[in-house]
């Protein structure tokens, strides 16, 4: 399976904008920048307005609240420090900003094994002792049918980790190089592409490298996935940052904010509608403070259900 009806998402009660990321997140918007409380209020009421219409879409939204302390700034993206596998394994990534390791919750896994079938914990996190990073499907981008893990190197996701990952749940890599106008790498690969059940949406104006971008272009001919090409406006308008989930209606849809919808041309969701509906929501305060989109509010779960 490639695309599930279960997710986690953490709903949050102290978002703002996070200054340990910044550095290596781009798409944080220093500018845009409110006060503490207006950016949680609003966070909080574009947090709940997406889980309530996935809800009325028929998706399973698993929702656990957020602590206020420690405070963790970008909990509410929890699909960097945890992965859910069909094998009933729940994988930990190590992450880069000292304040996003405090969310590794022991209890949010306790939570869901009232539900779901656990058989192993396989726990990357210790490598944070080593400056060594890999922030879950933020920096791999899982083609779960097919076993291949798309992946753009970056301070947050370190090359020997990615090896390390594709032997230990037995992935294919592909890995490149991908980095934004102004020549620097972008911080994670969901910014640059998504991968559904029959289709992906990447931008290939990011990657340099000729033979990576090529490479690229074959697997996903390799894989029958239609390659679905959106550009550097679109991408820094979060229009890579997609998850397809299912729907209890034996559905699909594909998750994207408001903000991504509106730089999609019409060819682009004619060619995505004929794979899957799309869905999409106001984040424009979750977006600019966190340097994030709607993909990076789910963690799909896999799990096997009791």
């Amino acid at each position: 399976m490639q695309i599930t009806s279960h997710v986690l998402m953490i709903r949050p009660v102290r978002f703002t904008y996070n200054t340990q990321t910044a550095e290596s997140n781009s798409f944080q918007n220093a500018e845009l920048r409110e006060n503490a409380d207006d950016t949680q209020k609003k966070a909080l009421q574009e947090f709940d307005n997406m889980v309530e219409k996935l809800r009325n879409e028929g998706v399973d939204v698993r929702v656990i609240e957020d602590t206020p302390e420690p405070h963790t700034p970008d909990s509410i993206f929890p699909n960097n420090w945890i992965s859910f596998h069909q094998n009933n394994e729940v994988v930990l990534y190590p992450m880069q900003a000292e304040n996003r390791r405090l969310e590794r919750r022991n209890d949010i896994i306790d939570t869901l094994k009232k539900d779901f079938e656990v058989n192993q914990i396989i726990d990357f996190s210790g490598y944070e002792k080593e400056n060594k990073f890999l922030e879950g499907t933020g920096s791999l981008i899982l083609d779960r049918e097919n076993k291949i893990a798309y992946a753009c190197l970056s301070p947050r996701a370190n090359q020997d980790l990615l090896t390390e990952f594709g032997q230990k749940m037995n992935y294919e890599m592909v890995v490149f190089d991908a980095l934004d106008r102004h020549k620097k790498p972008i911080y994670h690969t969901n910014v640059v592409m998504c991968i559904g059940d029959t289709f992906g949406v990447i931008c290939l104006e990011c990657v340099p490298n000729e033979s990576q971008k090529q490479n690229i272009i074959e697997v996903f001919k390799r894989t029958n996935k239609e390659l679905i090409e959106v550009n550097f406006e679109q991408l820094e308008n979060f229009a890579g940052n997609m998850l397809q989930l299912q729907t209890n209606k034996n559905e699909s849809i594909l998750v994207m904010s408001e903000r991504a919808f509106k730089s999609l041309t019409n060819t682009q969701i004619e060619k995505i509608s004929k794979h899957t509906r799309i869905f999409h929501a106001p984040l424009y305060t979750i977006e600019n403070n966190g340097g994030g989109s709607a993909r990076c509010m789910i963690a799909e779960i896999f799990l096997a259900q009791k």
